[in-house]
């Protein structure tokens, strides 16, 4: 039995989505999105320039290899250091990543208590969510039962790929850009079919979508019972972003929240 079965999601439903080009950006955008008193999510996207292009932090601070980007999160975390305003937000990281299993200890460390992995990303992914599993889930030090697991799936990808893995994770991630990794794409109309046909046949699972959301697809989704909405660019590039989150905001959530 799914883990999230019959749980409905009670957190808002805008999640601003950041994408990191160096370590001070991330602590400026954090810092941006901390002075929204509606948010209270954020995901830091995390892309290898592997896996999806181009490369964000911390792959981008050295070589751009995973052993360089563990090492300067690996640094962080013996230094104690951990997120900013973890009073503020819940953190979701969007693993775009070939490393991702072994990337997500650290996260945890600095405070993020949700992990989104892309099943395109390994060649076995019950495997790679059962692992995860044992090394950060329940019974290990990353405080039992606050860790959440999330499986994404790109838009051309079909929902048989992660359908046997419902069990193993708490929410499912549909893609709404064709490529990923970058913010600003344009939202990609099959991703709508993909939501209809997920929640028909898994009517309380908790689905977000992430990529190319506006105010009118959002409406669409929001139909479809899509149950969080991970927007970059159309916040974090508004004229008045507050604003824009209010607007969105504002939209019905099937959820009631």
């Amino acid at each position: 039995m799914s883990l999230a079965c019959g749980i409905l999601s009670v957190m808002g439903l805008v999640v601003p989505a950041v994408l990191p080009s160096s370590h001070n950006d991330l602590e400026e955008k954090l810092a941006f999105l901390s002075a929204i008193p509606s948010v209270d999510r954020v995901q830091i996207d995390v892309v290898d320039g592997r896996f999806a292009t181009p490369a964000s932090w911390p792959y981008t601070s050295s070589t751009g290899s995973p052993q360089a980007a563990s090492s300067e999160l690996e640094a962080m975390v013996q230094k104690g250091e951990m997120l900013p305003y973890l009073d503020r937000f819940e953190y979701e990281v969007d693993l775009m990543c070939l490393d991702a299993e072994s990337a997500a200890g650290a996260w945890l460390a600095l405070g993020v208590t949700r992990l989104t992995f892309h099943a395109e990303s390994v060649t076995d992914v019950p495997r790679t969510l059962a692992s995860a599993r044992r090394r950060y889930g329940a019974g290990t030090s990353f405080a039992p039962g606050l860790v959440s697991f999330g499986l994404a799936l790109n838009v051309v990808s079909d929902l048989a790929l992660i359908e046997p893995c419902l069990g193993e994770v708490d929410y499912v991630q549909l893609m709404g850009i064709a490529r990923i990794g970058r913010q600003g794409q344009p939202f990609d109309q099959r991703v709508l079919e993909k939501a209809r046909v997920f929640h028909s046949r898994h009517p309380a699972f908790p689905l977000q979508v992430d990529g190319g959301i506006s105010l009118e697809n959002a409406k669409e989704l929001l139909a479809l019972d899509v149950s969080s909405l991970v927007i970059g660019s159309a916040l974090l590039g508004a004229s008045d972003p507050a604003a824009a989150v209010a607007a969105f905001e504002a939209l019905e959530s099937p959820y009631g929240v």
